[in-house]
């Protein structure tokens, strides 16, 4: 069942050019929030823009009872959000979706995400430091400017790998050769990715090579975040039969070897 809250912004800052962190008091909730989940935000106090914007939960702060986002300013509705105050209201729906599942056998698992998707891959990268699990991340960016969450990674305990383009070694082949230089090296035992189509192909790639499980998270377009409205359908390739799913209800974390990338 789809929860409304309206919850209290604890702090809404610029850490970048082009992102922004919100962290949200969650002493109102109940709910459960797993990795990889996402909440439906209400951006403006007006009638435009209308739709409400879906956001990767960045960190989950139990202890704390507090909730936070990295978001990307991009269009009318994030500009707004970030008008937001420390005291105003947040009008979120959610935890919405399925999250991402750390299997009890994992001991070592592998990141690789690209620009805001990395605020999606941190949640877990959190759960793994709590639970034990060995995390590398490999985090790929225009330019150092935009590498916003190694620091947080790494306070959760993962070693972290940066590429950009302004450095010129984020290129796949670059990425291919670290990625299993690591895996051989760590002997993972999983794979995880969010945020670009030419990561996401490399890990499936990888996946098969190595006979590895892995999970993908997609970030798509939403309209009502409940699956009525059918704005954010990809395909899933099963036993060589295609199905489409809507992401904001059967997603948005698939099992990597499904999705079918475009």
């Amino acid at each position: 069942m789809m929860k409304q809250h309206l919850l209290p912004i604890l702090t809404n800052v610029q850490v970048s050019k082009r992102y922004w962190h919100m962290t949200i008091d969650t002493s109102g909730m109940t709910d459960d929030i797993e990795p990889g989940q996402f909440f439906h935000i209400r951006c403006s106090e007006g009638a435009f823009p209308f739709l409400r914007r879906p956001f990767s939960i960045y960190r989950i702060n139990r202890e704390d009872d507090t909730m936070e986002f990295l978001y990307l300013v991009k269009g009318e509705g994030t500009k707004d959000l970030t008008k937001k105050q420390p005291g105003d209201t947040a009008d979120v729906l959610g935890p919405l979706g399925y999250g991402f599942k750390l299997q009890p056998e994992y001991k070592e698992i592998l990141l690789t995400a690209r620009g805001v998707g990395i605020a999606t891959l941190a949640a877990l990268a959190q759960e793994a430091g709590q639970k034990g699990v060995r995390c590398t991340a490999i985090l790929s960016a225009r330019s150092k400017n935009d590498l916003l969450a190694a620091e947080t990674l790494q306070d959760f305990g993962a070693e972290v790998h940066h590429v950009t383009e302004e450095e010129g070694t984020s290129d796949v082949e670059s990425v291919e050769t670290r990625m299993r230089d690591i895996i051989e090296r760590k002997d993972v035992d999983a794979l995880y990715t969010c945020g670009s189509r030419r990561l996401s192909r490399l890990n499936q790639r990888l996946a098969a090579e190595y006979g590895l499980p892995g999970e993908i998270a997609l970030e798509e377009q939403m309209g009502c975040a409940m699956g009525a409205c059918f704005a954010c359908v990809c395909d899933l390739e099963e036993e060589g039969k295609y199905r489409s799913v809507r992401v904001c209800l059967e997603g948005p974390v698939f099992p990597l070897e499904k999705v079918v990338i475009s």
